[in-house]
């Protein structure tokens, strides 16, 4: 796996934020209590914001998603405002011994901070448990999330098709 190196770690969660709107945050270490207001949350996601399948569209599937992600041997953390879950950050393992990084903002907390502080806590989380290398794949055509990806510190691997590889070493 090749990917940034990052001289320095990342916070690790609970965080507390002011976001770009004015917005009182805390991002979190997600658990099972926190499946009912995400189930919430992936609810109300835009459709136009799912990639590859994820996150599911029927309040079932959102549940067996969040069930086989929370109670895998991941990652994942929340941004609250108030007691409303908007914004996922999850890292699942896989069969190479690296984590696969997916994150998901609600439509109306896009673009206000939550995304990077999300992502810099899941990565101080599990460089704090010892996760060495995490990737992830992103639409080439999606610059917001690429510029998130590249200010914390994630390299493009491959970019061979409409996806893009990134990887970082923590």
């Amino acid at each position: 796996m090749t990917g940034a190196d990052v001289p320095a770690d990342f916070p690790t969660p609970p965080r507390e934020f002011t976001d770009a709107e004015d917005r009182e945050v805390v991002v979190d270490r997600a658990d099972a209590d926190a499946l009912e207001a995400l189930v919430e949350m992936y609810i109300d996601f835009d459709p136009g914001d799912r990639a590859q399948g994820i996150p599911p569209v029927e309040e079932g599937q959102i549940r067996e998603w969040l069930d086989a992600i929370l109670s895998a041997e991941g990652f994942n953390v929340v941004a609250w405002h108030g007691d409303r879950a908007v914004g996922h950050a999850t890292l699942v393992p896989d069969d190479a011994g690296t984590y696969e990084l997916a994150i998901f903002v609600l439509d109306d907390f896009q673009g206000a901070r939550i995304g990077t502080e999300l992502v810099k806590a899941l990565l101080g989380w599990a460089q704090s448990a010892g996760v060495e290398d995490v990737w992830l794949t992103v639409e080439r055509w999606n610059d917001p999330a690429i510029r998130l990806y590249k200010k914390v510190g994630f390299e493009t691997t491959d970019a061979q098709s409409f996806e893009m590889e990134m990887a970082i070493r923590l």
